[in-house]
């Protein structure tokens, strides 16, 4: 895949699917420009893509929950690339309990995060890929986005919102040049279920499907060079969803056992 020269911002990079993104857009000629809270990962990311790819890529310390910041941090890193050609929204996080069970701190902490935060850094870059007339924006959701399960009604209702989102947002930029991706995962080997699965035991009833985050990225760079409106992983798991949207009621009935696991 050859993206040479294309400036591609990824929040969340310093770890996951989003550090996985910053090498292959590395490799393919990119410059990835990186965000997340933890500036040390980014500087050993950013010196690391530079001495295996010869890449100069540029970070930033961002906190996508402080959405007042966003903007500030934004602009100052377009001054210096000058153009974006895509923008990946990767930061997330889920937290695995009932609705009982969890707190208003974590139902807040998600929609911060996952929907408010995305949204905020969506508003930064459009009217720099206006002006340009081109631009890809590519929303990291989750298969969570298209079937709820128990557990997850929080994350679960982020993930339909940033779908929600996505979709509105494709129609609005119709004629402008500006694309939109929706990639909607099943679970991904990364430290993700290191806070939405405390106890580890949904991690052990799924660990044989996991997806690695090398994969995903790979995927998901794939759609900067042949455009895909939905990126669905795996297959078979998107199949169940849309099966799910067809006859959830059946669908709740039969997959019972299966969506307990957590």
């Amino acid at each position: 895949m050859n993206l040479k020269n294309k400036v591609v911002y990824i929040t969340g990079a310093s770890g996951g699917i989003g550090e996985a993104m910053a090498r292959k857009t590395a490799a393919a000629g990119a410059v990835p420009v990186l965000f997340a809270r933890r500036e040390d990962r980014l500087h050993a990311l950013a010196m690391e893509l530079k001495q295996t790819y010869g890449t100069e890529a540029k970070y930033a310390k961002m906190d996508v929950s402080d959405t007042t910041g966003i903007s500030p941090v934004f602009e100052q890193l377009l001054a210096e690339t000058g153009r974006i050609d895509v923008l990946i929204n990767n930061a997330g996080f889920g937290v695995f309990k009932t609705v009982e069970e969890s707190t208003l701190q974590e139902m807040e902490g998600m929609f911060e995060v996952n929907v408010f935060g995305l949204i905020a850094c969506t508003k930064a870059v459009l009217p720099a890929m206006k002006k340009q007339g081109s631009g890809h924006i590519i929303n990291i959701a989750s298969q969570a986005g298209k079937i709820a399960t128990p557990k997850s009604s929080l994350y679960a209702a982020t993930k339909h919102a940033v779908l929600g989102f996505s979709n509105s947002l494709r129609m609005e930029c119709s004629g402008t040049g500006i694309k939109v991706t929706t990639v909607n995962p099943g679970p991904i080997k990364t430290n993700f279920f290191e806070t939405a699965d405390e106890s580890g035991d949904y991690t052990k009833n799924v660990e044989r499907w996991m997806l690695s985050p090398d994969y995903v990225a790979d995927k998901v760079i794939g759609s900067m060079v042949k455009y895909k409106r939905e990126i669905n992983l795996p297959r078979w798991m998107n199949a169940g969803s849309t099966m799910y949207q067809i006859a959830p009621g059946l669908v709740e009935k039969l997959a019972g056992n299966a969506f307990n696991k957590k």
